[in-house]
């Protein structure tokens, strides 16, 4: 790094136990340090929407509160991202109660999504976009549902931040510009989309450009007034469901009526006196802990961070995960195995035995549906010690591309997640629910006597990435000592498919050419999203938090 004449005679002149206390940071990819706060905090990839989480905890509500209300900003601020038109899910710790749960938010494919139907009309895999990837919007029943069980305001005061965010307008941040920029043509082939998110109808705001959504405004306050029943029950499911259909897809209002929630259990494994929690299936958290368990016999810390042995084994332990991932999970009620047979030991031992320490094996590409994904996650913790690990998507970037005109909103493609092999557990069928990237993460520290505690609320955003991004941050924090920040700032690989595999160019060319030699394929970082996350770290008094570099993002406390 060149430093500046006039800044190294500064430097100079500072005494030398502050140059020493500066934090290395080589091998990563920003220099910003760990957020830490005596109450509460938010972490999220934009900084309107922690913003308007930290105030709703500034005030006084809790973290179940700000949670909801940072997710309905950020259908405003990241609308490519999340929103109602798309799915949830979250992981809460509850501190008085001192357990964790976790609840799936996600929608199901209508009554008139069938194989034979998508067949019939040409398609050998399922579309990417349009109306017939629309299925049935869970996220808002989820926000309703947290409240009511754990919040302490309404779902009318969670929306009024979002509500004037949308209707006065913001200006656009850089990351979120990028990826609107790059939905431009997808936008401009559906009229309401077309009419919401280009402006003059032609073109993605820029970056500082101000952008306003008066539409989505009026349908926040229509939520406001009348609750989830208006979209599962009334007039803007009916817009929805009317639309949709004009359009080839497949939901009733019957769709909307009948879709419910569910609080799951989560399921979790041990890594070296810690647990990682992750919600079970319909979504692919499963395939982060069948990563760890397939790593923990290695030392990993003596192989070095980033080495080429260290990311050899991480990227072969991953391809074994997802090919099980791909062939056996799916809707759980469609599922031949269940996640206790996928972790069990004789099974992980059997998978681990293909794991060739010098040579980079074939596996079974990861299929399409399962790979692409757009989505916010963020966290949130509270002064009573409540902390959320929660993640929202429409899965692509503005999902199915559709929006019904005066709403102001994208339906999802969450559709993608199926597909039209009858022999996998993530067949389509109506009524199922589809494979899911999303998944919130959390971990808990195993005391002495056994006793799980809260330690991490955690995510990485970022379609298949997600799992090894989990796994990539949890084990820069366990075994390579880092610190919150460092640990999501450093470098990181993104596998791709076969033997593809795309790595943050800091890390160094020596290590890459290795790699290659044994039998890897590197592909070109460029254009290779390597994920966006947060984390809240509980401390013995406090918080620590993080926002991810490749980001809008900022984590902010109180």
């Amino acid at each position: 790094m060149r430093i500046l004449p006039a800044a190294a005679v500064f430097l100079a002149a500072i005494p030398n136990q502050f140059v020493h206390a500066q934090v290395d940071r080589s091998g990563t990819m920003a220099g910003r340090s760990t957020v830490y706060a005596p109450n509460g905090v938010v972490a999220s990839s934009q900084p309107l929407a922690t913003g308007a989480g930290l105030a709703v905890l500034q005030r006084g509500g809790n973290a179940i509160d700000a949670a909801v209300t940072t997710a309905a900003m950020l259908n405003v601020v990241e609308p490519m991202m999340t929103g109602v038109g798309g799915d949830m899910f979250a992981i809460i710790w509850l501190a008085d109660e001192q357990r964790m749960v976790g609840l799936n938010a996600s929608g199901r494919a209508g009554a008139l999504m069938t194989r034979e139907k998508l067949v019939g009309r040409g398609h050998e895999s399922m579309p990417r976009s349009g109306a017939e990837t629309i299925t049935v919007p869970g996220a808002l029943a989820g926000w309703q549902t947290l409240l009511d069980a754990y919040g302490t305001i309404s779902l009318a005061d969670a929306l009024e931040p979002a509500i004037r965010m949308a209707e006065h307008g913001f200006p656009a941040s850089p990351v979120i510009v990028d990826f609107w920029e790059g939905a431009q043509e997808m936008l401009s082939r559906d009229e309401g989309a077309r009419a919401t998110f280009l402006i003059d109808g032609e073109r993605a705001p820029s970056a500082g450009e101000w952008f306003s959504n008066p539409d989505f405004a009026r349908t926040l306050r229509l939520i406001a007034e009348g609750g989830p029943d208006v979209l599962y029950r009334g007039e803007l499911g009916e817009a929805i469901v009317q639309r949709v259909a004009e359009l080839g897809g497949f939901l009733t209002m019957d769709d909307l009526r009948s879709h419910r929630v569910d609080w799951v259990e989560p399921i979790s494994v041990p890594y070296r006196g810690y647990r990682l929690h992750e919600l079970p299936p319909n979504g692919q958290g499963i395939a982060a802990l069948e990563m760890l368990r397939l790593l923990e016999p290695f030392d990993l810390k003596a192989m070095g961070h980033n080495s080429t042995a260290y990311l050899h084994h991480l990227i072969e332990a991953k391809k074994l995960a997802y090919a099980d991932l791909e062939h056996f999970v799916g809707d759980p009620g469609n599922m031949r195995v269940t996640p206790d047979d996928l972790l069990s030991d004789a099974f992980i031992d059997s998978r681990r035995a293909l794991l060739d320490p010098e040579r980079a094996i074939e596996r079974a590409d990861p299929g399409t549906a399962i790979t692409a994904g757009e989505t916010t996650y963020f966290t949130v913790a509270d002064r009573h010690g409540n902390m959320v690990s929660f993640i929202n998507s429409i899965a692509s970037a503005f999902g199915s591309g559709v929006v019904v005109p005066g709403t102001g909103f994208a339906l999802q493609n969450r559709g993608v997640g199926f597909s039209l092999d009858p022999d996998r557990a993530n067949a389509v069928a109506p009524g199922r629910r589809p494979f899911h990237t999303i998944i919130p993460a959390f971990v808990t520290k195993t005391a002495t006597d056994g006793r799980e505690d809260p330690w991490l609320s955690y995510g990485v955003m970022g379609g298949a990435m997600q799992p090894q991004g989990h796994v990539q941050v949890l084990i820069n924090l366990v075994d390579f000592g880092m610190d919150l920040q460092q640990a999501f700032d450093a470098a990181r690989f993104n596998h791709l498919a076969g033997n593809r595999v795309a790595i943050e160019p800091v890390v160094p060319l020596e290590v890459r050419q290795q790699l290659e030699a044994m039998g890897h394929v590197l592909a070109d970082p460029v254009g290779v999203f390597f994920g966006g996350g947060q984390a809240i770290m509980r401390l013995e008094r406090g918080w620590a938090a993080a926002s991810e570099p490749r980001m809008d993002g900022m984590a902010a406390g109180h």
